[in-house]
């Protein structure tokens, strides 16, 4: 398996049925990723994503970064269309204005699946499949932690009452809309007492999201929960707290596990999380580019797991490496 590490970054789609008879032995599969350098799950993805590759011995993999740029991304979607890979795998940095690149890679008869986050739902009829987690779900799932930890002993989620802020993603980028969505939507529904005080974007930044909080520390006298969109900004907000020595006051819970925030969990400093595998994802990711390219059938949203993760159960998980 040959792998091609590149500054450029693309995207494309469509079904993968006639295109099937028209690939050769080998199956070169490009992918776009959305910014590798920002955090560590996007950086073990791509390590991940490349050694699954080279595991195959018909697929050559050409892996490109986009570093959040949206235009470099469809500059570089049109570059794997003039390649004529055989099917574009893409991580888009922003699910709405990447639509016409998926078109465009359609019209060329090259099969795209979305990885980790999906984009606008216009562009759902030019895609092959989704692969990744289900980031609304993710979010109820961490709505329903919020409730849990801001009950009372004895009382039952459904009462819980509090005042929370939300460090929410990148805005305009389809995963953090779907968290922020799936999260606001549950927390209504499963404890209506809980009020969200303010929601601001962290970017996914742990030093951007620690700014955040400590403007909301600043603006609000009582915070009893914090939801942020992954642990990478959740460790930023408590390490605001820590600075404002007033950790003891409020539950801290995140989305996407990363390694911090498990320790963070094991110190008693972090309430709960969503036990997301970025090496999961990536194989995942692969795994389905393939058997569209092969003509099999995938499911159009093909979800992996991604369960509830507290102190009381975390030993059954390991820690993640990212």
């Amino acid at each position: 398996m040959k792998t091609i590490l590149t500054a450029l970054v693309a995207t494309t789609a469509l079904t993968g049925a006639a295109f099937a008879e028209s690939h050769t032995d080998t199956i070169t599969v490009g992918i776009t990723q959305n910014n590798v350098g920002v955090d560590s799950y996007q950086t073990t993805y791509e390590q991940a994503f490349i050694e699954a590759a080279e595991g195959m011995d018909n697929v050559e993999a050409v892996v490109l970064d986009a570093g959040g740029d949206v235009a470099r991304q469809i500059a570089q979607m049109q570059d794997l269309i003039q390649q004529q890979v055989d099917v574009i795998v893409i991580w888009p940095t922003n699910g709405q204005a990447v639509v016409p690149a998926v078109r465009a890679a359609s019209q060329a008869n090259i099969p795209v699946v979305v990885t980790n986050s999906n984009i606008a739902e216009e562009g759902f009829d030019f895609i092959a499949s989704f692969s990744g987690p289900n980031n609304v779900q993710q979010g109820a799932s961490s709505a329903e932690l919020m409730c849990e930890a801001l009950a009372d002993d004895g009382q039952d989620p459904s009462e819980a009452t509090g005042q929370i802020v939300q460090i929410s993603g990148q805005p305009g980028y389809t995963t953090a809309i779907e968290r922020q969505e799936g999260f606001e939507d549950r927390l209504a529904e499963a404890c209506p007492g809980v009020e969200i005080l303010e929601t601001q974007p962290g970017d996914w930044n742990r030093e951007k999201s620690q700014r955040v909080m400590e403007n909301f520390l600043v603006k609000y006298d009582q915070i009893d929960g914090v939801y942020s969109g992954d642990d990478n900004m959740g460790v930023g907000a408590l390490n605001a707290a820590k600075a404002a020595d007033r950790v003891g006051e409020m539950a801290l819970i995140g989305a996407t596990n990363f390694a911090v925030g498990y320790e963070a969990m094991a110190a008693g400093e972090y309430y709960g999380s969503i036990y997301q595998s970025p090496v999961d994802d990536a194989q995942n990711a692969l795994k389905t580019a393939i058997a569209v390219v092969n003509g099999e059938e995938v499911p159009f949203l093909n979800y992996f797991e991604t369960p509830k993760i507290t102190r009381d159960n975390m030993d059954e998980f390991s820690k993640p490496v990212f």
